[in-house]
């Protein structure tokens, strides 16, 4: 049984599970880029589906996973996401196509789903009185991954190949992810954990019915299309600058230094200056930082505004779960958030990677256009946040 001295554990192992998710989302696919480019002759819009189909899958998926949750338990659904996830990496190693690939894209989004949203819940379930720290750390371990893997990917790829570097990172991602499901759980009713079972709340229909949920929706539909479109966009921005793979690959690494440790930082100061504050702070720092980006020259100084924008994506994952729990309770709340996700797959990745991989497919690269279109998106999304506030009537 599973007690109060175990929550360490099961903190890291949650943050150990969604490791290798968040290194195939924010980072394989930048890594991949060129070669995807050269081996299937793939346009910025093949590119940019690619990110869209990743989106796609975790949404089918997220708010089907907030319900089994509760009937199966988070480490079994752990467990099969890990298994989807490794097991479609390594698939991955043979596809010969950008067909293919977007069925691995859609299958290691899908699996991210059943990692990602039973981690989420477990975390603030157990630690009840930190949740913005807990699920900051936990999106710490989604966002950073990438920070530590994509130089790492750059250079496998370099060395070992492409089939070489998928079977090693899917095989990994296997192995890892089953060994932490074993741990992750809810907390028991007995009399050693009462203290962390999740408060009452509104159910699904009651959210659907308020102005909180579409709002912190919409939120989600403009931050999350501005932040995940620079997942594709570092590295063909650096290329479209005169820099090679292993300079472009800096801006990425930025993006995804900042979009993982900054989580736990966000997480840290939602729980004291308040959600939707540090929420629209950091958006309107990304929405400046991406419209001045094309009009300034230097590695380093465009990877400071890299890493600005990927603070706020960040910030996005690590504080919205938590200001979710603060508006609707945590009884429902993966199903709640599950529904607020569909934001992020359906829309965002149509009109950020996708649209603007075809906007710079039609203009000859024109970043200052499309940085512009996306800073202008962030912006709004700070403006947006702002309205969404907490439930008076949730038992924190």
């Amino acid at each position: 049984m599973l007690t109060k001295t175990h929550r360490p554990f099961i903190l890291i192992a949650c943050a150990g599970s969604i490791f290798w998710p968040g290194a195939f989302i924010f980072g394989l696919p930048g890594v991949l880029r060129q070669h995807w480019q050269q081996a299937f002759d793939a346009d910025g819009g093949a590119i940019g589906g690619a990110v869209f189909f990743i989106l796609t899958g975790a949404t089918c998926f997220m708010y089907l996973c907030g319900r089994l949750q509760e009937r199966y338990g988070p480490g079994r659904l752990t467990a099969f996401g890990a298994v989807m996830g490794g097991g479609s990496s390594i698939w991955l190693s043979q596809a010969g196509n950008m067909t293919e690939v977007n069925v691995w894209a859609f299958a290691v989004g899908a699996s991210s789903a059943f990692v990602y949203l039973p981690g989420l819940t477990v975390v603030q379930r157990w630690y009840p009185e930190r949740r913005g720290l807990v699920a900051g750390f936990f999106n710490m371990a989604f966002g950073l991954s990438a920070a530590v893997m994509s130089p790492i990917f750059s250079i496998l790829l370099s060395k070992w190949g492409y089939e070489a570097l998928t079977l090693a990172a899917g095989s990994a991602a296997l192995a890892i992810g089953l060994a932490a499901s074993a741990l992750i759980r809810f907390p028991e009713s007995d009399p050693s954990a009462t203290a962390f079972v999740a408060p009452d709340g509104r159910s699904v229909r009651e959210a659907l019915k308020s102005r909180e949920f579409w709002y912190l929706w919409l939120t989600w539909v403009f931050a999350g299309a501005a932040g995940a479109s620079m997942i594709v966009l570092a590295t063909g921005f650096g290329l479209d600058r005169g820099l090679n793979l292993n300079q472009s690959v800096v801006l990425l690494t930025a993006f995804n230094l900042t979009n993982g440790c900054g989580r736990l930082i966000s997480g840290y100061f939602s729980d004291r200056i308040g959600r939707s504050r540090i929420m629209a702070i950091t958006f309107t720092g990304a929405g400046v930082a991406y419209l001045i980006m094309p009009h300034l020259i230097g590695l380093w100084l465009w990877a400071v505004l890299a890493a600005v924008i990927g603070f706020a994506f960040g910030t996005l994952f690590a504080v919205s779960g938590p200001l979710a729990g603060d508006c609707f309770g945590m009884a429902h709340f993966g199903a709640i958030f599950g529904l607020v996700f569909t934001a992020y797959g359906f829309f965002s990745g149509p009109l950020g990677p996708w649209l603007s991989g075809h906007i710079l497919d039609v203009t000859q690269s024109n970043y200052t256009l499309v940085f512009s279109y996306l800073g202008l998106m962030y912006i709004g999304a700070a403006g947006m946040i702002l309205l969404v506030q907490p439930w008076r009537g949730c038992r924190m």
